[in-house]
């Protein structure tokens, strides 16, 4: 049956970050996943978390500067120091939570690189951050995100992500699938999730192409949920969607997964 985490960058932002962890678990989710906790000290976090009785699935190692424009570090010429020192940070955060996965973005390609030369950084500073995360315990996951909404992104595909992994050739690596960002970039969900959910360490959905709930819009979840189980996917379903409305008056679509 799958199990749903509720994205707290995205959902329940109505009352401030640290007030949503209770709304989630009142909600009826029972884990929870963000972009960056990083505003927050790692024990206030973990005091919120251990107080609704939730899961922490996963959150973005530091992306750089947000504000901006950047979107991750991984890829960038030049910026490797400052790409392991954020290893760094998210491993201390991913230790007070007890974060199994950590997602590296891989940046957007800087005007005049080289794609190859970002890509050969890129591989190298991912062989870095699963080999730094592996004695926690920690899997490494990178995402393949569409260029409507990050132009220039690096990392677009599941065959490109795939093919990353096997370049970083450690055990502790792979995909989160986003299926709103592939709908977009690729469509042909159900035989790309055939296809790679056996590498796949975290999914993610979101109803396409206005990105509100998963009852909305041109994908029909429910056959994606059942797929999910069929193919014996384990892992957790993170709901990053934007609400049309209020984060509860759109929770209709989970409410009887809520309820098992």
């Amino acid at each position: 049956m799958p199990r749903f985490s509720a994205n707290l960058t995205f959902l329940f932002t109505e009352v401030p970050f640290l007030d949503r962890f209770a709304a989630a678990a009142a909600a009826g989710f029972r884990a929870v996943e963000f972009a960056f906790p990083y505003e927050h000290p790692p024990a206030t976090v973990a005091e919120r978390l251990v107080a609704a009785k939730l899961e922490n699935v996963v959150f973005n190692m530091p992306p750089g500067d947000w504000a901006a424009g950047e979107r991750g570090l991984a890829c960038l010429p030049g910026r490797e120091d400052e790409f392991r020192r954020g290893v760094a940070t998210a491993l201390e955060y991913a230790r007070a939570l007890g974060t199994p996965r950590l997602h590296a973005m891989a940046g957007t390609v800087p005007p005049g690189a080289s794609r190859a030369a970002c890509e050969q950084i890129y591989i190298a500073n991912l062989r870095y951050a699963a080999a730094a995360l592996a004695p926690a315990g920690i899997t490494l996951l990178i995402e393949a995100i569409n260029t409507r909404d990050m132009p220039g992104y690096f990392l677009n595909t599941q065959a490109q992500a795939a093919a990353i992994c096997d370049a970083v050739g450690l055990p502790n690596i792979g995909l989160q699938m986003d299926c709103y960002h592939m709908q977009i970039v690729e469509g042909d969900l159900a035989t790309k999730l055939r296809a790679y959910t056996g590498r796949c360490g975290h999914v993610q959905i979101a109803g396409v192409p206005e990105r509100n709930e998963p009852d909305t819009g041109e994908v029909r979840y429910p056959y994606l949920f059942q797929l999910l189980d069929d193919i014996g996917y384990q892992g957790w379903i993170g709901c990053e969607y934007r609400p049309a409305r209020s984060t509860t008056d759109g929770l209709g679509w989970f409410q009887p997964w809520a309820s098992r």
